[in-house]
């Protein structure tokens, strides 16, 4: 059986296979006619002896020579949008426009442009001078980052294109791919063009390379691999839980993307004042896409009252008639039913949805649950179940001291929102909840939905476990998302000629610099 290639050392070959497979069109269930490769460890063996090789060169590589590169590549990715765009749509049914041609793709060039202009003006890594003991430190390239792309975002989360890409290479780090099964063709795209761009801006063979597929066990083995200097992940809990085990255990850094509920609070006197408006935006930022970003709103919290009920009857209404999306594949929509199963196994009152949907191809009815504050409270963890898809839960508490109560047991998430009334009734019960709710999420919004991600350097896409598999850090926001791969380098009584041109004294960017017992 002939597949397709793989990108190893610096060329398109034929991998060194255990098997096969072909991804399908969700929209249709028809598998797509190309075959890639399940990659043995011969295959993953080449790409580590390849990156530790270009990482020899690139982790001193001056970052005028990566921005070029990371520019050059979005360039070229613009010159192939429509090829992108098409096949992605083929792969994961996302809407051609607005969602991949004028929304996915140009966030994901811009970030690459970002990333280059993180790497042009070195502003991640962070320098800090103490010219009175002559000790001096900076952030600098930590190693070969494999990358684990997820299958919601086959552009701005690709594992040859997106965020983690984007700051693995702005760090000198060369990038091993291993693209997501959903969409292996999308990423081949992305690495060619990638590959190109290499070519053209002179950076090492072993800088970008791409696998499609491996065992479990492979990969496990992959992301402890000594020339491994750490590891991005995007995707389920169980299989990122499964990586995070064997890197922890080999001392290897692991950033993780998990799963997250996104607990979106509505207080009482918001829902008098624009209760309808509410229950619209709510419907609009739960089901965009299918429900599958992982920024969506997946667990609302309500206060027991006649209001509430309206609301509730309302939303349940509008899930009802609103257009069901396709999803991602059949594991997702499978998923989605499991998990359906196991909330209401536990208690969730069904109010609309959980059978077929009337969707194209791989689809599940737009879903609503609910369940009291008290029986959330008897069994929280089953209650955050992630349903990721078209799906939300309602948890009505009794009282405020038990909507507190359902937020203390609440899990680490990416995002949280409280809305309240702009005519300050609903002030107290927000200060009661809002710094529970705090130190539960890595993002807070006020009157404002959670879904998306904006590209800013501000932006924390991040959060506590099981959000994230660290809460210090960020996937999304340069540069501080460069940090998850690098390593912070202290040079002491190092002679001048030998440190890093950042770190001299004739430098003459941004340092902070410790004079004399203060900062200057």
């Amino acid at each position: 059986m002939s597949t397709e290639p793989v990108l190893l050392a610096g060329s398109w070959r034929d991998s060194e296979k255990t098997g096969f497979f072909q991804s399908a069109n969700p929209a249709t269930g028809k598998l797509l006619p190309a075959h890639y490769p399940v990659s043995s460890w011969a295959d993953c063996e080449t790409a580590l002896a390849a990156a530790q090789a270009a990482f020899a060169e690139m982790r001193t590589m001056p970052g005028e020579t990566l921005a070029a590169f990371l520019e050059s590549y979005a360039a070229k990715i613009e010159e192939r949008a429509a090829e992108l765009v098409a096949m992605a749509h083929l792969e994961t049914a996302l809407p051609k426009s607005p969602r991949l041609a004028d929304v996915e793709l140009p966030r994901t060039t811009a970030q690459l442009r970002q990333a280059a202009h993180a790497a042009r003006h070195e502003t991640w890594r962070q320098p800090v001078i103490d010219q009175a003991s002559n000790i001096r430190s900076c952030y600098g390239a930590i190693g070969p980052v494999c990358v684990f792309g997820p299958n919601n975002f086959p552009f701005a989360f690709g594992s040859a294109s997106g965020g983690d890409f984007a700051a693995a290479i702005a760090a000198g780090n060369p990038v091993i791919a291993k693209a997501n099964s959903s969409h292996p063709g999308t990423t081949k795209l992305f690495a060619e063009a990638a590959h190109e761009a290499a070519l053209e801006t002179g950076l090492p063979a072993g800088a970008v390379q791409l696998l499609y597929r491996t065992s479990h066990s492979i990969g496990e083995q992959l992301v402890t691999d000594d020339r491994v200097g750490a590891t991005g992940y995007t995707g389920s809990r169980s299989a990122g839980l499964a990586l995070k085990r064997a890197a922890d255990a080999a001392g290897k850094p692991i950033y993780l993307e998990l799963s997250s509920v996104n607990p979106v609070v509505l207080l009482p006197a918001v829902l008098e004042e624009k209760g309808e408006a509410l229950a619209a935006e709510f419907t609009t930022s739960c089901l965009m896409g299918a429900g599958q970003f992982c920024t969506n709103p997946g667990l609302v919290l309500l206060l027991a009252g006649e209001t509430t009920e309206r609301f509730i009857a309302d939303l349940a209404k509008r899930f009802r008639e609103a257009p069901v999306g396709t999803l991602l594949s059949e594991s997702v929509r499978k998923s989605l039913h499991e998990s359906h199963r196991i909330l209401t196994g536990a208690g969730a009152e069904v109010l609309c949805g959980t059978g077929p949907g009337d969707g194209a191809g791989c689809c599940v009815a737009n879903t609503l649950l609910r369940v009291s504050g008290a029986a959330f409270l008897g069994d929280p963890e089953t209650m955050q179940t992630e349903a990721f898809g078209n799906s939300s839960l309602i948890v009505v508490a009794a009282t405020l001291d038990e909507a507190a109560k359902v937020l203390e047991k609440l899990e680490g998430n990416l995002t949280g929102a409280t809305y309240s009334a702009e005519s300050g009734a609903d002030d107290a019960a927000h200060d009661r909840l809002e710094p529970i709710l705090r130190q539960k999420v890595g993002r807070l919004l006020n009157d404002k939905m959670p879904t998306g991600v904006a590209v800013s350097p501000a932006m924390n896409h991040g959060g506590p476990y099981p959000a994230t598999g660290h809460p210090g850090f960020t996937a999304v926001g340069l540069p501080a998302s460069i940090l998850r791969f690098a390593v912070l380098q202290c040079y002491d009584n190092v002679r001048p000629h030998r440190l890093p041109r950042i770190l001299r004294d004739d430098y003459e960017g941004s340092a902070q610099r410790w004079v004399e017992g203060r900062w200057s």
